[in-house]
């Protein structure tokens, strides 16, 4: 039964806009800003921009060279040394991590557009959901009639809630007092998760072919609507408090650790590394691609966009201050649901708030669905290059394989919607977010660079851009990002407090049930070492597994013309295949080629001794 086409991009737009569309996403206008927030405004764009210089760039540039030399998804490509393919399952393991957790803040955005079309329900207090501790932005500015109502409803400054902090987390979320208290499903959200995977689903339904004529519109829509957004923002009154506050650096925060392994973290966050997506989304591309260009393309353009983003989010900040007679620092309580209570408080408050609301939940959903379709597609095409005789044998297989595994993304999801699904929410988040991503990035490094070889890495990228890399991508390749990366995850760890949420602290139970997410991934390397060290002999399967599959090197045969990636031995009587971007080989001693427009796309055996 023939093999189904791997597939490739329509044009090499396709590939950067895709990576844009991946890297820039809701952790621009979501998580940036909530971390800027809670580390100081100003001073943490410092150490924001030195992790993107010592670790964003080159930890970037490293992966899309690495599935662009093969054309392989984060799995396969280990075949570079097959004793550590556990960090591929790693890889496999926070991505899928990471992208349930992004279709939870996907369906919280669908209930908040949906709400959008009529009157904003978060704009007062006369709603079922509301308690006597909602007040209103505007009473804030008269000092006598907040002291007065406070006195008459008997509760405190700090209890006080907005409009649209109770409907969000009384309406929404119907939020429960606890991790320890679930409670039933949020049947309206449910219904909005469902809706997310359905879309993911559908644009997906023919991998990476559907998927590159989508993120024309989902990586360039959102840029549009972040403009108007700034441009209302810097028209409020009160705008240039927030925007000083975003630029104006607390030194003293700089003396944090924390505010430094923040930065490191929102850096892979937002550049997407760590996961296998980059390395899936490079497997797709032409061999003498330029890595390089690319690589200072995407990560600028990311960072640029959480910059500009940040000016839009911190000028409603100071919109809310000045509404509200606080400073910015005290404006609204920081965390994940920072974006969820601020924006739609602001957009309750300018004239035509309903217009401005549909769009930035329009642009909200371009951004998160950006990001969650190569996510999601990733973990396909790691299954699907992995077993390849399995999930591409016709043309009904991937279709069936990605349903199936909708279906059960969705279900998984569920928990994360129930009334104390919130914190489940914001734990995972806590911990897929961070040190899982470190680890595993720790471990591809190190790999590469000292098992399979920084020397014999950079002769691979010399064969596809035609020169080795500089000296800044061996430094911190080699020695600075690792090492970074190892002070970070200790401070970390040593730092380590217990989550609070929308001011509720998680038990004790609820940490460890973080730590064994972070050892859920983490234990995959050891375990796949120790399995290939029994199954193969011992301690002799070090040195022999350590080194490069006899299929390792290009896909393409014209590629490996002229190189050491010679095709293995005639006399070899070997049945395993491998995929080559369009075609298989099978290790052998006759070969028959295949051409299309002149290009040969694939190599089969004719015969076997």
């Amino acid at each position: 039964m023939a093999e189904v086409e791997r597939g490739s991009w329509g044009g090499q737009l396709e590939f950067i806009l895709t990576c844009v569309g991946y890297a820039v996403g809701l952790g621009n206008v979501w998580r940036f800003p909530y971390l800027t927030f809670q580390n100081g405004g100003g001073a943490f764009l410092i150490p924001y921009i030195l992790m993107l210089i010592l670790l964003g760039i080159p930890v970037f540039f490293f992966e899309i060279c690495l599935g662009q030399f093969a054309s392989l998804g984060p799995l396969a490509i280990w075949n570079l040394s097959p004793l550590f393919k556990g960090v591929g399952v790693a890889m496999m393991s926070v991505g899928l991590m990471v992208a349930l957790s992004y279709c939870i803040l996907m369906s919280y955005i669908l209930f908040f557009f949906f709400a959008s079309m009529g009157p904003l329900p978060w704009k007062d207090c006369a709603n079922s959901w509301n308690t006597n501790k909602c007040i209103t932005s505007n009473i804030f500015a008269n000092s006598t009639l907040l002291e007065q109502i406070i006195k008459d409803r008997n509760i405190t400054r700090a209890e006080i809630k907005t409009p649209s902090e109770e409907y969000f987390y009384n309406q929404v979320l119907k939020s429960s007092s606890g991790l320890d208290e679930p409670g039933g499903i949020v049947w309206q959200l449910a219904l909005c998760l469902l809706l997310a995977w359905v879309i993911v689903f559908v644009v997906l339904l023919k991998g990476i072919s559907s998927l590159g004529k989508v993120v024309y519109f989902t990586s360039t829509f959102p840029y549009i609507m972040m403009t108007v957004m700034l441009v209302r923002g810097a028209t409020l009154p009160g705008a240039s408090k927030g925007i000083e506050f975003y630029l104006k650096p607390d030194i003293a925060k700089l003396k944090e650790s924390s505010v430094w392994s923040d930065a490191a973290s929102q850096i892979f966050y937002s550049l997407s590394t760590c996961t296998g997506g980059l390395i899936a989304m490079a497997s797709y591309n032409k061999f003498k691609n330029n890595t390089f260009r690319d690589s200072m393309i995407v990560p600028f353009i990311n960072c640029g966009t959480s910059l500009f983003a940040g000016f839009a989010i911190f000028s409603v900040l100071g919109f809310m201050a000045k509404e509200k007679g606080v400073e910015v620092s005290d404006v609204a309580a920081t965390g994940p649901g920072l974006v969820f209570v601020v924006y739609p408080e602001a957009l309750s408050r300018m004239a035509g708030g309903t217009v401005f609301s549909i769009l930035f939940f329009i642009m909200m959903l371009t951004l998160g669905f950006s990001s969650l379709f190569s996510m999601v597609e990733s973990f396909f095409v790691m299954l699907m290059d992995e077993f390849p005789d399995t999930l591409r044998c016709n043309s009904t297989r991937p279709i069936i394989f990605r349903g199936v595994c909708i279906v059960i993304f969705y279900l998984i999801s569920l928990p994360m919607v129930t009334k104390g699904g919130f914190y489940l929410f914001s734990l995972v988040n806590e911990f897929a977010g961070g040190f899982p991503r470190l680890i595993t990035g720790l471990f591809e490094l190190l790999v590469v660079t000292m098992v399979y070889g920084y020397s014999r890495f950079a002769e691979d990228i010399s064969l596809m851009i035609g020169k080795k890399p500089g000296i800044y991508f061996q430094v911190t390749w080699c020695f600075l990002s690792p090492l970074l990366i190892v002070g970070i995850l200790i401070f970390k760890a040593v730092q380590f407090k217990m989550p609070i949420v929308n001011n509720v602290v998680y038990p004790s139970w609820g940490a460890v049930l973080g730590w064994l997410m972070v050892g859920g991934v983490a234990i995959w390397i050891p375990i796949v070492f120790v399995i290939q060290w029994c199954r193969k002999g011992g301690w002799r399967v070090i040195r022999e597994e350590s080194k490069p599959a006899e299929s390792w090197g290009p896909a393409n045969l014209e590629d490996r013309e002229n190189t050491r990636y010679v095709l293995p031995s005639p006399r070899r009587n070997l049945s395993n295949s491998r995929n080559f971007g369009t075609g298989s080989i099978y290790t052998s001693d006759n070969w028959s080629l295949s051409r299309r427009n002149g290009d040969i796309v694939n190599i089969s055996q004719t015969s076997q001794l």
